[in-house]
């Protein structure tokens, strides 16, 4: 069992490595949310990755590793999980209104104890498929949740008029682009490094056509 004082050491680490400048509360809260993960996912098996060190990389630093894209004062975390990148970007940038969005029931009541646990104001858990979910959001986010076509044609109504979707990829979907619906267009493609993941990682930046 790795150490608290170890976590956060690797975690301050890769922030500092991705160059960002977070709240002074934001490392011990994003540990708190990750030691509570661990503690329900023993039980309801929330994420395949159960090593305390792979979750700072490949969920913490994976979900940091957008932040710079993020903007706007209102987000939507489609197919959230257990709330990747959403909760994330919500310790480590607060006074945003975030929605996290997953059809899975247990997965949204392990997002309502992370929210009330963790006081996390402004953010909410809806358990819902995308294409029911209602209102317009200046940035939308998803991670490795659907192709870019079905991602827009089940989300796409929840994009503000000049709202950015960010869609988080593994390898660069390029097969994926030209199924990209009508009224949308990819604005910027951004290879991200996530530190300690030798796995390749790609931000697609997509927003409305007129």
């Amino acid at each position: 069992m790795t150490s608290r004082d170890a976590l956060q050491a690797r975690l301050e680490q890769g922030i500092a490595v991705l160059g960002l400048s977070l709240p002074p509360e934001a490392v011990p809260r994003l540990l708190d949310y990750q030691a509570l993960l661990q503690r329900w996912n023993a039980a309801y098996n929330l994420t395949a990755v159960r090593d305390a060190d792979e979750m700072i990389t490949r969920h913490l630093l994976d979900s940091l590793a957008i932040l710079p894209y993020v903007q706007g004062q209102t987000l939507a975390d489609l197919g959230t999980g257990p709330g990747l990148p959403g909760i994330v970007l919500a310790i480590a940038a607060p006074g945003r209104q975030i929605l996290l969005v997953d059809s899975n029931g247990k997965k949204v009541r392990f997002l309502r104890e992370a929210i009330r646990s963790l006081k996390l104001e402004g953010v909410r858990a809806e358990q819902s498929r995308v294409e029911d979910v209602e209102g317009q959001f200046d940035c939308v986010t998803a991670r490795a949740f659907a192709s870019l076509a079905d991602m827009l044609g089940w989300g796409g109504h929840l994009l503000a008029p000049d709202g950015i979707w960010l869609a988080m990829k593994g390898k660069r979907p390029d097969d994926e682009l030209p199924g990209i619906p009508p009224g949308f267009a990819l604005r910027s493609t951004h290879e991200l490094t996530v530190p300690g993941l030798p796995a390749e990682r790609h931000l697609l930046v997509l927003g409305r056509t007129g």
